[in-house]
């Protein structure tokens, strides 16, 4: 039943009407919220602000490395460390290793550009700093709904963003209203902030409606894998940071990995593939399985136990890929918008600060009386902050990886670590990551081992420690625009990159009993890491947002 018939059906609507609007209760959605809620205690006034979070709980589908660089939580709550900030192992040694397949090169200290220089950061878990967060945005006033997840851009009738609907409940698998059927809500705004994360489905739909994205270079995205290990404490040594390039990826392919020593004898161990990839045998997660075999990596597994799983899309493009950031009626931060230092490989810093420029855009526009216009003020103020500085430095870092790894580490040393980020050049990216990948009869097969189940894993048994769950009498969140595509068009000319690109097994060819082939897609699965929404040749397959608090839920991720 389409939405239409479900309003003349069980219509109207519910409606809530607030000052401001967030969709996303992340870093960026969450500080945003907080710096409302403190401008208005400052001054006296009332502001209502509600949070939208499609999550069952905030921090449940959020996922990082993660260092986080305090700068910008010290300027939204500078007594973070007595209101308890899960901030708790600083780092305290950098390693930065070349890795051939046998054998692996540990870059000299003095030889590592500022990028990489993590002194005065902290490895945490972002999803238990997001559920900090959370409470001390709850502390001041501010309404969160978690399990609601917002599924439509409401439109006033000049065009501005009038705010945004959440999605219905209750609707059985052939999209029919159920015994249990609810509509979905209306939250209005004066503003409505959007913080839903790398590739958001309203931040896309945005986008696109407002052209944010005329003159920009073309957005670049990388996937991002994680496991968190319980390891000997032998082999543990709290606060260390550890990354690579080079293999098991070609040479050119953008990726790297991290491995950071957290508190309490665990360790977080990543892989990030550039999904600019051309080769369509490639597959992210293998290559993330077969680098913990390095001689240089295993080691720290010897008598380890793996505890969770999960993968999500960053925004990697940069400064140059930045959309516009403001519409009538509302605003894009943190990696909606696509703020990620990658070079730093940091978002959580940038998430933070652009929410609080919202805000208090935000803020001066509803003292002025003003309603649905655009927030000027806020990439104003961006554009004189500390973060484009820092942004503006790293302007090139994806552009040169393009490149290949040997040109894209030359120049970036020399830009980062010579000319301290002040290269007289800008680079500019012309394609998008779905363009890259070439025909199968173009690449080079690549050949992975069988996971041997102790150290290296399969998808299904790792998507069960992510705690993923989605209400099975659901209509499919993952859609495709031509049912006919992925046979006809991915498989016979990509040989079905889906089945490899995704970290979860929601994609599988089945061969028929009259030997055709069909694309099943395993919605149950999907930890929302958005790269088939991302990467799909003939960007047929849409992600939407499934029913509430479906999805992955990480803890201590």
């Amino acid at each position: 039943m389409i939405q239409s018939e479900l309003l003349d059906q069980y219509g109207p609507r519910e409606s809530m009407a607030y000052d401001v609007v967030i969709v996303g209760a992340g870093p960026a959605g969450l500080a945003a919220a907080i710096r409302l809620k403190q401008l208005a205690n400052d001054s006296g006034k009332e502001i209502s602000v509600i949070v939208l979070e499609k999550g069952a709980e905030p921090g449940a589908h959020i996922l990082s490395g993660a260092i986080m660089d305090p700068i910008a939580l010290s300027e939204l709550l500078p007594n973070w460390r007595e209101l308890g900030a899960p901030l708790n192992q600083p780092v305290t040694e950098d390693q930065f290793l070349f890795l051939s397949e046998t054998s692996g090169i540990v870059t000299p200290s003095w030889m590592l550009p500022p990028c990489f220089n993590n002194h005065g950061n902290y490895i945490i878990s972002l999803g238990n700093f997001t559920r900090w967060l959370a409470q001390q945005a709850e502390n001041l006033g501010v309404e969160i709904f978690p399990g609601f997840p917002a599924t439509e851009v409401l439109f006033n009738a000049d065009g501005s963003v009038k705010g945004v609907t959440t999605g219905n409940l209750g609707l059985g698998k052939d999209s029919q209203p159920t015994a249990n059927f609810q509509l979905g809500m209306e939250l209005h705004g004066k503003y409505t902030l959007f913080a839903e994360g790398a590739r958001g489905q309203l931040g896309k739909t945005l986008i696109g409606k407002f052209n944010l994205s005329a003159n920009r270079a073309a957005q670049s995205y990388g996937i991002g894998i994680k496991e968190l290990w319980e390891i000997d404490p032998k082999h543990h040594k709290a606060g260390l940071a550890v990354h690579s390039a080079g293999w098991p990826l070609q040479s050119d392919t953008y990726g790297g990995s991290f491995l950071y020593h957290m508190e309490n004898n665990q360790v977080a161990v990543g892989f990030v593939v550039g999904l600019d990839y051309s080769n369509a045998w490639l597959s992210p997660f293998e290559e993330f399985q077969r680098f913990k075999t390095h001689p240089k990596i295993k080691g720290y597994f010897e008598g380890a136990k793996r505890i969770s799983y999960g993968a999500r899309a960053i925004t990697a493009g940069g400064l140059t890929a930045l959309p516009k950031t403001v519409f009538p009626g509302g605003a894009l931060i943190g990696c909606e918008a696509g703020y990620l230092n990658a070079s730093r490989i940091k978002g959580s810093h940038a998430a933070i600060k652009t929410g609080m420029l919202a805000a208090e855009a935000a803020f001066e526009a509803l003292g002025q009386g003003r309603e649905h216009d655009e927030l000027h003020a806020y990439p104003e103020a961006f554009e004189t902050s500390w973060l484009y500085k820092e942004l503006n430095k790293a302007r090139n870092f994806k552009q040169w990886f393009k490149r290949g790894r040997l040109v894209g580490t030359v120049m970036t040393g020399i830009e980062q670590f010579v000319l301290r980020g002040y290269f007289p050049w800008t680079l500019h990216n012309t394609k998008t990551d779905n363009e890259a990948l070439k025909p199968i009869a173009e690449c080079t097969p690549i050949h992975y081992p069988k996971p041997d189940g102790h150290l290296t894993f399969d998808r299904l048994s790792s998507v069960f420690i992510s705690n993923t769950n989605h209400e099975e009498n659901q209509p499919a969140h993952l859609t495709l625009k031509d049912a006919s595509v992925p046979v006809n068009t991915n498989l016979a000319i990509y040989g079905g990159p889906e089945a490899r690109y995704c970290p979860a097994g929601v994609y599988e060819y089945i061969t028929n009993a009259d030997n055709t082939s069909r694309l099943q897609i395993n919605a149950q699965n999907c930890v929302h890491c958005k790269t088939c929404d991302i990467k799909d040749p003939t960007q047929n397959i849409v992600w939407v947002a499934p029913e509430g608090g479906g999805g992955p839920a990480y803890a201590n991720m």
